[in-house]
């Protein structure tokens, strides 16, 4: 049983290389051989043209770069193959993390597309973001205590987009591929978790306006306002319009809170004794600002679940604070309150996701210069991290001395996997065909220069004022 276990899931990953190389439409060999590279090479990537120097990549350096610079592949059948290969192990919805990391270029002035990025790099009293370029990710979430997600999608923000709007649509063309590949079937609406800083409001009603039929879970900060429903009618009967907003409700004052809806306690090895509190049919009063600048006709109210989550202890002797989420879900969706806190929680795996592209897989290593070669490069390692993914229970566990010894039933994390994969590669093969000879090119004629290159201002978010011109100017176009 172990053999033919381990013979599905070699075909699997053997499957998956040959599909990876029929994304790539030019520079496939090198490509491919990159990816390789990424895989094979030992120690973390900290800098892109040591990747060169692997016997994977049979070809020079000049390569590499070409390959980055003018290759090109299949973005939305790559997405495609990635989708297909995540098959969530539970049968209930399909939980999905939706984060945004950013590729920080403080000094690339003459790359386009930079944003102001929040991120802990080189930051300083005065200054709390850095140039960079930021990506939205769509990571499929597992049970139980694990590094793995899988990475199923990833979209670079510009100064211009508007974040929301990227954001639902990226949720949007995330389902259409698991639809495609059937791991929504027979489940119910998939749960999409997000963090502070998202406006869960917009992205709700964005969703219900496409139809995309899905569950919207993220956390609200403290000290966020929440209204219950309006009153029928006015209390003293006159005439006149009704209200729109009932009584507040207030998160920084939990002691004037009413009774909650629904209520669970539990038992964690990990935070103690854990109380998780419901309250239904609450929303936000919205204003004519922000993401709601313009918007045309009387503002929605959006109603959703309040959720407050209580523990005993938090790790590292901490003091524990309230967690305050917001849920909302299709018409019909049986609410399972034990369900979304644990989602919630497992959304945290994504942050050890992030550490290992940037730390190990060299995400953010190459210094390349246009936007279009980093989302290149982006989709490249999504293909290593799913690689590895397919490959956890293919490679031997080469322990260091210093390392824990992984318990019996637990899967290798991410490193260790890469950290056997150069061996399991010699028995994969490779579909990318050997280098052809070359002579080395004529170069640069002597006495030419490159005239300068153009320098770019990094993008400042737009104010009221700016969105309102640009949207009446759109309207006249």
């Amino acid at each position: 049983m172990v053999a033919t276990d381990a013979s599905v899931c070699r075909a699997a990953l053997v499957a998956f290389r040959a599909g990876l190389y029929a994304c790539f439409d030019r520079r496939a060999d090198a490509l491919f051989e990159l990816v390789d590279a990424v895989l094979t090479v030992e120690g973390p990537v900290d800098s892109l043209v040591e990747l060169s120097q692997e016997k994977v990549f049979r070809r020079g350096h000049g390569a590499l770069y070409d390959a980055l610079a003018c290759g090109d592949l299949d973005v939305e059948q790559l997405a495609g193959l990635i989708a297909s290969s995540w098959q969530p192990a539970d049968d209930g919805p399909v939980k999905i993390a939706v984060d945004t990391s950013a590729w920080p270029r403080p000094d690339a002035v003459t790359s386009a597309g930079l944003c102001h990025c929040y991120t802990s790099c080189r930051c300083d009293g005065s200054r709390k973001t850095i140039p960079g370029w930021p990506f939205s990710f769509a990571a499929g979430l597992e049970w139980g205590a694990s590094s793995w997600t899988a990475l199923l999608d990833a979209v670079r923000i510009g100064p211009d987009d508007d974040a929301t709007v990227v954001t639902v649509a990226q949720i949007g063309n995330v389902l259409a591929r698991l639809e495609e590949a059937g791991t929504l079937a027979r489940r119910p609406a998939p749960v999409f978790t997000f963090d502070s800083g998202y406006d869960l409001t917009r992205i709700t009603y964005l969703a219900e306006r496409d139809g995309l039929g899905v569950q919207v879970l993220g956390r609200v900060r403290s000290d966020r306002v929440f209204y219950a429903p309006a009153p029928k009618g006015r209390k003293d009967g006159r005439p006149g319009r009704p209200k729109r907003h009932g009584s507040r409700f207030e998160l920084s004052k939990p002691a004037s809170l009413p009774a909650p809806t629904q209520r669970l306690r539990g038992q964690n090895p990990r935070y103690g004794e854990v109380m998780v509190s419901a309250w239904h049919g609450l929303h936000q009063k919205l204003s004519r600002q922000a993401g709601w600048t313009g918007f045309e006709g009387v503002l929605p109210v959006v109603a959703g679940t309040v959720i407050r989550i209580q523990v005993e202890r938090l790790p590292g002797n901490r003091a524990p604070e309230d967690l305050w989420l917001w849920h909302t879900a299709p018409p019909g969706i049986v609410f399972d309150l034990d369900l979304l806190w644990k989602t919630y929680l497992r959304r945290f795996d994504v942050e050890h996701t992030f550490r290992l592209l940037k730390s190990s897989l060299g995400w953010t290593a190459p210094q390349i210069r246009t936007p279009q070669q980093g989302e290149r490069w982006t989709w490249l390692i999504l293909a290593a991290h799913a690689q590895l993914r397919l490959a956890k229970t293919l490679t031997t566990d080469l322990r260091r001395p210093w390392e824990k010894t992984i318990p019996a039933g637990r899967s290798m994390t991410p490193g260790r996997v890469r950290r056997g994969f150069r061996n399991l590669r010699r028995h994969l093969g490779t579909p990318a065909s050997r280098p052809k000879t070359t002579t080395p090119g004529p170069g640069r004629p002597k006495g030419s220069t490159r005239p300068p290159r153009t320098r770019y201002p990094v993008g400042k978010k737009k104010s009221t004022v700016d969105i309102l011109k640009a949207r009446k100017q759109a309207l006249k176009g």
